[in-house]
């Protein structure tokens, strides 16, 4: 099959995982639906285009820095109890309270992602748009900017391995679904992460849709150039032998 294997750098990024609020904590590498919307985002998509993406990466270390919380309820504004006060289009005023919280970002962030849409016609519209983006692009903070040292369209083939190690030079997300041998291998070595993909609107009441996520269950693997996860199992690669676990 053929895909498109996109390498490139963020000097700073935070890839927040949804349930940490008061420190806004970073997965090691973008989840898909992270690197979806990017994609989505550059080539102008207004609806889904079904894609299957493999993502690996590193990075240096990580920081901690401060950022402006805006917390809003619905109350009404209170003197003395918000910092900031708002009004609807009907007059009503709100209260809006201003604090200050922390971020998690990850520092000199390398990527290395494999985008094979379902339909090969859409990938000269994604290289072009990577290639040529009408915008700066930008992976998970709006100012997480995305610098594109390489893109190119690549062939992905399935192969048996014959040696007994393939060493793996970057961090990657192996799915659970592409695991044939014994799982608790990668739970030694490996975390596992439930990641957002794709997602459904539910209408629930009249004007208020919720998001159902479709997920991936998926392990962590840091990289490492003595690992015998893949001996003498069917992997995919592709045309530079790097190793593609697509999802």
């Amino acid at each position: 099959m053929k895909g498109i294997r996109l390498e490139a750098y963020q000097n700073l990024a935070n890839y927040r995982k949804p349930t940490s609020f008061q420190l806004k904590e970073s997965y090691p590498l973008p989840p898909y639906s992270t690197v979806i919307g990017m994609i989505h985002a550059a080539c102008g998509f207004t609806e889904y285009v079904p894609m299957q993406i493999s993502i690996q990466g590193k990075y240096h270390s990580k920081v901690n820095d401060l950022w402006t919380r805006y917390e809003f309820a619905g109350n009404s504004f209170e003197e003395g109890r918000h910092q900031l006060r708002i009004e609807d289009t009907n007059g009503k005023t709100y209260g809006v309270t201003r604090g200050v919280s922390t971020v998690e970002l990850l520092v000199d962030v390398e990527l290395v992602i494999h985008i094979v849409p379902e339909d090969e016609n859409y990938i000269p519209v994604i290289l072009q748009a990577l290639q040529s983006p009408a915008e700066y692009l930008s992976l998970g903070r709006r100012e997480d900017l995305l610098q594109v040292k390489k893109v190119k369209v690549v062939e992905i083939q399935k192969e048996r391995t014959r040696k007994d190690v393939v060493g793996i030079p970057y961090d990657i997300y192996v799915p659970m679904d592409s695991i044939t041998e014994d799982k608790r291998l990668y739970q030694s070595i490996g975390t596992y992460y439930s990641l957002n993909k794709t997602y459904e609107l539910f209408e629930i009441a009249k004007g208020k849709t919720i998001r159902q996520w479709k997920k991936i269950k998926a392990f962590h693997i840091p990289a490492t150039n003595n690992n015998r996860l893949f001996a003498r199992h069917i992997v995919q690669f592709d045309e530079d032998d790097l190793v593609v676990f697509l999802a």
